[in-house]
């Protein structure tokens, strides 16, 4: 398990992280999220050991060792292939950093390039792929070493949905393995899909950490799906509705409440005893939530 305590960054004034703890679990998915500039990088760079920093980074409850980091894969944000290297050399060299043998990760090399849907050869020079193949390369870099703790840094960024799955099955398969596996996104899509605990940073703080379900109750059953044959205006006009929105499918509306508790009432109301097609309250969206806590502070 890898156990961040208290982590504490600064750049000359600026906290760029302060005062941050949380742990991922081995064989968990932990999504760091946040806006631009919330510390989600300098948090990887502080536990990769690329900064001096304040605080703890533990792995089994040890600090991390260099052989330890050598179990480390690590996606950046932006992609550093070296452009003239063949792919399968590219693999080759960042796996040795790893302290791999060539022996050993030579023959993966093919099955990585098919389970990733690789358009081109393992003789062929990094430059003359598509970015999206170039983008898998580097994933499988980042994978084929069979890595215990994994780092990605907004790993979907430039995938279409095809590929995206493909990302998200390998990511999954590496949690059966027992990775503990960390990663930031701005695609809330992305990380409800995957991921089994999440941590949101604002100005470097923890704003949110738990699992989605956590998290997601903390706000309360305020959206309410409705598929009702009654007019927008009588919705509107039912207690507790702060607004109304039309969803693309044909009388279907989610009602923004001001208070969860108010459900039951509006029910009895819009129903009267009838049959009603949907009738669903839920917390909001990750999505919704994200924008919630990331505006808090800057109106």
């Amino acid at each position: 398990m890898l156990e961040i305590q208290n982590l504490t960054k600064k750049f000359a004034n600026v906290k760029a992280v302060d005062d941050l703890s949380f742990d991922v679990p081995t064989g968990q998915i932990v999504g760091l999220i946040g806006q631009n500039g919330a510390g989600k990088t300098t948090t990887f760079h502080s536990i990769l050991n690329f900064l001096h920093y304040e605080g703890e980074i533990l792995w089994d409850k040890q600090p991390l060792t260099e052989e330890q980091l050598d179990q480390v894969g690590y996606l950046p944000e932006e992609r550093s292939l070296l452009p003239k290297m063949m792919v399968e050399e590219h693999i080759l060299y960042l796996a040795k950093l790893k302290g791999k043998t060539a022996q050993e990760i030579k023959p993966l090399i093919n099955d990585w390039l098919e389970k990733f849907q690789v358009k081109g050869q393992k003789s062929d020079k990094i430059k003359d792929l598509s970015k999206g193949n170039q983008q898998k390369v580097q994933l499988i870099c980042t994978l084929i070493h069979q890595p215990r703790l994994i780092i990605l840094d907004e790993p979907f960024s430039g995938l279409d949905p095809v590929n995206a799955d493909l990302l998200k099955n390998a990511i999954l398969e590496m949690k059966d393995q027992g990775a503990a596996i960390i990663f930031s996104s701005h695609d809330m899509t992305n990380v409800t899909a995957v991921c089994d605990r999440l941590v949101m940073l604002r100005d470097g703080r923890a704003v949110l950490n738990g699992t989605l379900d956590e998290v997601r109750e903390q706000f309360g059953r305020t959206e309410l799906y409705v598929t009702t044959e009654r007019p927008l205006a009588d919705l509107q006009a039912l207690p507790h509705v702060q607004s109304v929105q039309a969803l693309s499918q044909a009388q279907r509306y989610l009602l923004h409440l001001d208070d969860p508790a108010g459900g039951p009432e509006i029910f009895e109301r819009l129903t009267n005893g009838q049959y009603i097609r949907e009738f669903s309250q839920q917390p909001p969206t990750l999505d919704m939530i994200f924008r919630m806590k990331a505006g808090e502070g800057h109106a």
